[in-house]
């Protein structure tokens, strides 16, 4: 189908770019010997499992859901690409497991993180026979306590009380039998500096189990494919590790692998007069469709607008300012909400070149990551289209309806 043939909301997801991100991993994989793994918590979207696996080495799951996902698509299509083995890694952490869902992952996993000691012995009979039989692999979460965020306390594992990671106080004078692997997660959206900085102080205060695993994980949060990230250091830094310690390495970003290969795409429904602005009521909204918008907060970049924040900070502010009652030069500040009953449901105020009119199509980016692993139905809003965007044409990959709303309740 064409992009005219689409409707409104839908994520469109772009194969080029994330076939582009994809080759950078894969260089970092293997100039460095590291593995890389996708975090299904950033990007499930499941219909490209077999691209991704064409570069990847696995994924990791937060959960028994995203293990048995990986498990069950997570493959490479061997027979369109000959000589690419299809057996794929699938780890997964949860900070505590069910004794019917550890069951069901030592069955399917290949890796699993405790994040406690009881945790860990606990569920021993259930693991360790999978253990001593070679297949599967068991590591501790530590907590470094060494925290690189500013102001997002909510995505930090580092922040003070946080139930993520067993200290080191907490930690016997030896791993205990049967793990053969240590894991942190520290950063979010970060380059390769707070990742050089964290092992640091892992190598300082949890040194003493270095020499006791075979392989590592340093987590997520590696904004590798973004612009500016140093990907010449980060192999530096994996390489000068891996042969330091001689373990395997891991690193598992979500975000990485789909950064900027989305859009949500929206339409005007109606135009509000507030005594401030125009307010544009979409099809879309923060709140169900792009909950981080709230949850960070941000505001989502917008194709042909300026956030209005950022746009006050130029010299353009006084014309914009005057850009309602006088139509030379500047923006036009517009508010954009949705047509939900949540009152702060706001996606952002922008500048414009003009208001846009009922019927227009809006178009949002950066929105193939946290996006539909976390959108709603809140109000029975109906979820967005989920597109695939292959050169000039769009898959319609999954249309969501009344059905899929009704069967999420009771």
């Amino acid at each position: 189908m064409k992009y005219t043939d689409l409707q409104t909301p839908a994520y469109i997801v772009d194969e080029a770019t994330i076939r582009h991100n994809l080759e950078i991993l894969k260089r970092v994989e293997e100039d460095s010997g590291c593995k890389i793994l996708l975090a299904e918590k950033a990007f499930s979207m499941f219909r490209i499992y077999p691209l991704i696996a064409e570069y990847l080495s696995g994924t990791t799951a937060s959960g028994i859901y995203e293990a048995k996902l990986s498990h069950e698509e997570f493959h490479v299509n061997t027979e369109n690409k000959d000589g690419l083995s299809a057996v794929k890694e699938n780890h997964v952490f949860e900070p505590a497991y069910k004794p019917e869902e550890m069951q069901e992952l030592c069955k399917i996993c290949t890796h699993i993180y405790f994040n406690s000691i009881a945790q860990l012995e606990l569920h021993r009979p259930i693991w360790e026979p999978y253990q001593k039989a070679g297949k599967l692999k068991i590591a501790l979460r530590i907590n470094p306590e060494f925290s690189t965020q500013e102001g997002h306390a909510i995505y930090d594992p580092c922040a003070p009380g946080s139930r993520l990671g067993i200290r080191r106080s907490q930690l016997p004078a030896h791993l205990p039998e049967g793990v053969s692997g240590l894991h942190f997660h520290t950063l979010c959206e970060q380059k390769e500096q707070p990742l050089i900085d964290t092992f640091r102080s892992v190598e300082k205060n949890f040194g003493t189990y270095l020499s006791e695993i075979s392989w590592i994980n340093l987590g997520g949060g590696h904004h590798i494919t973004a612009e500016g990230y140093d990907v010449e250091r980060l192999k530096h830094f994996l390489t000068e590790v891996r042969e330091t310690y001689g373990f395997e390495i891991y690193l598992e970003p979500g975000e990485a692998i789909a950064l900027n290969a989305g859009t949500l795409i929206t339409s005007v429904l109606d135009i509000v007069e507030t005594e401030e602005m125009p307010t544009l009521i979409l099809d879309a909204s923060a709140a169900c469709h792009m909950p981080d918008v709230l949850e960070m907060p941000y505001t989502p970049p917008l194709l042909g607008a300026v956030p209005w924040a950022e746009y006050k900070e130029t010299e353009n502010v006084e014309k914009a300012d005057r850009r309602r009652t006088d139509p030379v030069g500047g923006l036009v500040p517009v508010r954009l909400a949705a047509r939900t009953c949540l009152a702060g449901d706001i996606i952002g105020i922008y500048g414009m070149p003009e208001v846009p009119k009922v019927g227009d199509i809006l178009t949002f980016g950066d929105m193939a990551i946290y996006s539909m692993v976390k959108n709603n139905t809140f109000n029975g809003m109906a979820l967005p289209d989920i597109v695939l965007k292959q050169g000039e044409e769009y898959e319609l990959v999954k249309r969501f309806g009344y059905q899929d709303f009704k069967e999420r309740l009771s």
